[in-house]
């Protein structure tokens, strides 16, 4: 088959995170941790949870635009498709605090591991076709993880 076209594929993998040789999703999900720390140094709380917001919502859109145009070279949910793991780490992050490691690392620990292990309606999300339930098993997967990142802030 042909070449993949360029800006899918960099928007798709997230900015070519997803060739990573072993755990693609992960190298997705780290990328996508260290853009929102640095970020947090940059931006006022505030206007850091505004982008963040930003991001998620836009990344969703472009990333289903581009999972769909690279579905026909690639198949359904292919691994180097990155795009949907950054967002869904970014939902946790919406709650954690700026410049914090601990938080930080609690919520890409958090998302993998309900992006790994897909309990609660995860799984069957992640049965669905189509280029926008690539994204949306991950997006569930980070509002659970936002969630236990509330609870845990609350408890402390």
């Amino acid at each position: 088959m042909s070449r993949t076209p360029l800006i899918p594929t960099i928007i798709a993998t997230g900015l070519g995170s997803g060739f990573a040789p072993k755990a693609p999703g992960t190298a997705g999900a780290i990328l996508a941790t260290i853009i929102w720390f640095a970020a947090s140094y940059l931006l006022e709380p505030t206007t850091l949870v505004c982008t963040t917001l930003a991001a998620i919502i836009i990344a969703t859109i472009i990333g289903t635009w581009a999972t769909n145009k690279l579905m026909p070279y690639w198949g359904e949910d292919p691994s180097k498709v990155v795009i949907d793991e950054m967002i869904g780490v970014w939902i946790p992050l919406l709650v954690s605090p700026a410049m914090s490691v601990g938080y930080a690392l609690l919520s890409l620990f958090l998302f993998r591991f309900f992006d790994i292990l897909k309990p609660l309606g995860i799984r069957a999300l992640d049965k669905k076709h189509g280029a926008f339930w690539v994204m949306a098993d991950d997006i569930l997967a980070g509002i659970y993880s936002l969630f236990i990142v509330l609870i845990i802030r609350w408890i402390i």
